[in-house]
């Protein structure tokens, strides 16, 4: 089984094909900037590293270009599109809606919509992200991982910030959580280093970020 990942930022595009029956990244690769004609994509094969420099305009066109690469006459890794078997999406925002990982289908996008107004600069490249694979690759199953659900334990009395309690009815204005499926793969990691089922264990885990710094427990 080959997985495509996607990660769609506001105004990046990040992505990993793996080949399941190994675990093996097959290709990789970043496409900044775009949304501007300075666009580019580094394309990651075997150690080698290819940079194609071409305007786009949005997330769409970006993928198109992605996967164009993983065919690539030269240095694909896939002959046909046809061999990617199931397509991940990482959502930064599932509001209160998502604890969990879920099949994607237009329920599933609508309510991803919903909670853009808690992350305006990526939830709806992530929806862009998710309409241009439904475009170029129809009917190959799609999962959302939500950032936001490995922390959906969190009690009440941590979550509300001491603001006036409207905000959080009208506008659901509470804490979240970031970089949860960061924190969710180094728990699991830690468990499995330490033999100990992760319900047994008290451990703080660290996201460090190139703007910023995370931390859960």
């Amino acid at each position: 089984m080959k997985i495509l990942v996607v990660n769609c930022g506001s105004s990046s595009l990040k992505y990993q094909l793996i080949d399941m029956t190994n675990e093996s990244v097959l290709a990789k690769g970043n496409f900044e900037r775009i949304g501007e004609k300075e666009a580019f994509v580094t394309h990651k094969v075997n150690g080698e590293k290819y940079v194609t420099k071409t305007p786009v305009m949005n997330h769409e066109e970006a993928l198109k270009i992605v996967l164009g690469e993983l065919v690539h006459k030269d240095y694909g890794v896939i002959k046909d599109l046809s061999e990617i078997d199931s397509v991940g999406h990482r959502i930064v925002h599932g509001g209160e809606i998502f604890d969990k990982s879920v099949l994607i289908d237009e329920d599933v996008i609508k309510k991803i919509e919903q909670c853009a107004d808690l992350a305006p600069l990526h939830n709806p490249a992530a929806v862009l992200g998710i309409r241009a694979c439904q475009k170029e690759m129809n009917g190959v199953p799609m999962v959302a991982t939500f950032d936001t659900a490995f922390h959906q334990t969190m009690p009440k009395e941590n979550y509300i910030y001491p603001i006036p309690y409207e905000y959080y009815e009208k506008y659901r204005i509470r804490r979240y959580g970031a970089h949860g499926t960061s924190h969710q793969y180094v728990s699991k990691l830690c468990s499995k280093m330490y033999g100990k089922p992760l319900e047994d264990l008290k451990i703080v885990t660290c996201h460090l970020g190139q703007r910023s710094f995370y931390y859960s427990n």
